[in-house]
């Protein structure tokens, strides 16, 4: 046993999603991110159980640990009740923790995702707020949807939201003490700490690539190379 295994197993959701797992497969089967990326969760499993340092820190460095959709479909469907979704969350956090997200394609989209996200969150008190979502981020959300932001205002009130209103309805304005409770939760929480880990470890990564964050955060965000999917070979 290593001493990176003895930190991911400090994580409540190792404990919870591998107890005794017996290599079935039955995760990968059922796994609709295996249908499309190269990632197989049993493999993943059966990884971690070998505590070995060395394949868990090429783990924590791959983008193999952030193809899953954390749908925890594998729980549903697992004879043991293991969840290997819960297993991917572990080894995300600690690469996160440990910075080693950077050294992937697809781990280095924690910093515009966690930007936008936390960002949102803490300033409007949503997850997705209409305001910060850019068709020219989003070309696959099609025409319809690039009609719905040039008359947001307009279908919002044909649907009975309160955008950015007072009192209630959906999409209302968040008070400002709720926001103020919201960071303080991040604060207790550790959510404050991770926002500002992920931002110092992509900015590290920034200079390394030689960019600017904003050039960072979009280079992140949208470059996709070749080698993820299954349809490449």
């Amino acid at each position: 046993m290593g001493k990176l295994y003895d930190e991911l197993a400090k994580d409540y959701r190792l404990k919870e999603g591998l107890k005794t797992c017996i290599n079935c497969g039955t995760c990968t089967a059922i796994c609709p991110a295996a249908e499309f990326y190269k990632y197989d969760p049993r493999k993943i499993v059966d990884t971690v159980q070998r505590k070995d340092d060395a394949e868990i820190e090429a783990l924590l460095k791959s983008d193999t640990i952030w193809y899953c959709g954390e749908c925890m479909s594998c729980m549903t469907r697992c004879p043991r009740k293991n969840g290997a979704g819960l297993v991917i969350m572990a080894l995300r956090n600690l690469s996160a923790r440990l910075g080693y997200f950077t050294y992937s394609e697809k781990g280095r989209q924690l910093y515009p995702l966690t930007k936008i996200m936390t960002g949102n969150i803490l300033k409007y008190g949503y997850c997705v707020y209409p305001e910060t979502f850019k068709m020219e981020d989003h070309p696959e959300a099609g025409p319809v949807w690039e009609w719905h932001t040039q008359h947001l205002r307009d279908n919002m009130e044909r649907l009975g939201a309160n955008y950015q209103g007072k009192g209630p309805g959906i999409l209302r304005k968040i008070p400002q003490e709720s926001l103020d409770e919201l960071k303080a939760i991040f604060d207790v929480t550790g959510g404050t700490e991770r926002i500002e880990t992920v931002e110092k470890y992509s900015r590290a990564k920034a200079d390394e690539m030689g960019m600017s964050m904003d050039e960072y955060t979009t280079y992140t965000f949208k470059h996709c190379s070749e080698g993820h999917f299954n349809n490449e070979d």
